[in-house]
Parts: structure tokens; C-alpha cells; sequence
């Protein structure tokens, strides 16, 4: 019977330093992926940080948080702008405020774009005849007066990268693959 106690007490043991040993790898490996996101936000920030002193224009954050894979809805960005803005608002974002904001939404993995055929899908439902294809009017048309409206510049914008240059018009299967962002 002891011995039996015995090898009841080494399983445990080895039980609770496995157990040891995969908390310490995991806490690892949050660590490193922690400190990869602060990077790729800094990084971000940083480009945008025209005068080196850790703030950027208000203006600059939503494209901040979207090249980080982030698709706020712009109801979700005036709240995220509200979370790290000063009480008295300056137009500008300071980086001590922002990167704790963007830290959490990347690690609960918050915003996340729609996953390609979902994208498609969309695209069909605009296109009524099923042409495969979109007009520059017709999308400019959908993007200005219904759901969340796009502003102007959003909209030349993304008009100037969706349209085939050769065709004149948005071949929205191509585009679609083109504007997915694979998950890392």
C-alpha cells in the first residue's frame, strides 16, 4: 500500500510541474505576443506622429486602428476617440492614451473585418443583375445614402482603390480578395 501512496504522490507531482511548466510557457508566450502588439501599435503610431512628441491628430486614429486590422464602424471609432481623448480636446491623441485603448481591443481581438465571403456576398446583393461588376455610380450611390454614410474623402478613396482602371468599373470579386486581411 505505500508504495502505491508513493506513486499516487510522483503523479502528482509531475501533474502540478507539467502544470507549472505550461502556465510558465503560456505566460511566455502571452508575454511575447504582448509585447509584439504594443510594437505593431507603436509602430503604427509612430508614422503618424508627424512632430516626434508622441501625439497624432485626431483626424490620423481611425486609419491607425484600421492598419493595425481593426474595422471599427465609425459609430465604434467616436467611441473608441471618446475612451482616450483629453477633457478638454485638444485634436490631437496622446500615445500613453492610446496604446493601453488598442492594446485591449488587439488582444480581445475586437472589430475584426468580415471574412472574405461574407465580403462577396455583400457585393452580390448590390449587384442585381448579377454582372459581376459594380459601377463606380452605383457604389458611390450605395455608400453616400444608405447604412453608415461614407464621408467624401472615404469615399474617393476607396472608389480610386476599388475601380479596375482598365474596365472603369468595380470587379468586386478581384477587390474583395484584394481588400481581406489574413489573420496573423
Amino acid at each position: 500500500m505505500p508504495y502505491f501512496v508513493i506513486l499516487i504522490n510522483r503523479f502528482h507531482l509531475a501533474t502540478e510541474i507539467n502544470n507549472m511548466a505550461g502556465a510558465d510557457e503560456q505566460k511566455e508566450n502571452t508575454d511575447s505576443l504582448l509585447a509584439d502588439i504594443q510594437k505593431r501599435i507603436t509602430d503604427a503610431f509612430d508614422i503618424f506622429d508627424n512632430e516626434n512628441n508622441k501625439t497624432v491628430d485626431v483626424r490620423e486614429v481611425g486609419t491607425i486602428i484600421r492598419s493595425l486590422g481593426c474595422c471599427p464602424s465609425e459609430t465604434e471609432l467616436h467611441d473608441m476617440l471618446a475612451e482616450i481623448e483629453e477633457e478638454e480636446p485638444t485634436g490631437y491623441i496622446r500615445f500613453e492614451k492610446f496604446l493601453p485603448m488598442m492594446t485591449k481591443v488587439l488582444m480581445e481581438r475586437r472589430y475584426k473585418p468580415l471574412p472574405e465571403d461574407q465580403l462577396l456576398k455583400a457585393f452580390q446583393v448590390l449587384d442585381h443583375d448579377n454582372k459581376g461588376h459594380l459601377t463606380q455610380e452605383d457604389l458611390a450611390k450605395y455608400m453616400s445614402e444608405d447604412g453608415e454614410p461614407f464621408q467624401q474623402e472615404e469615399m474617393e478613396e476607396m472608389l480610386s482603390a476599388a475601380v479596375d482602371p482598365e474596365k472603369g468599373c468595380i470587379l468586386y470579386k478581384e477587390y474583395v480578395s484584394r481588400m481581406t486581411i489574413e489573420e496573423v
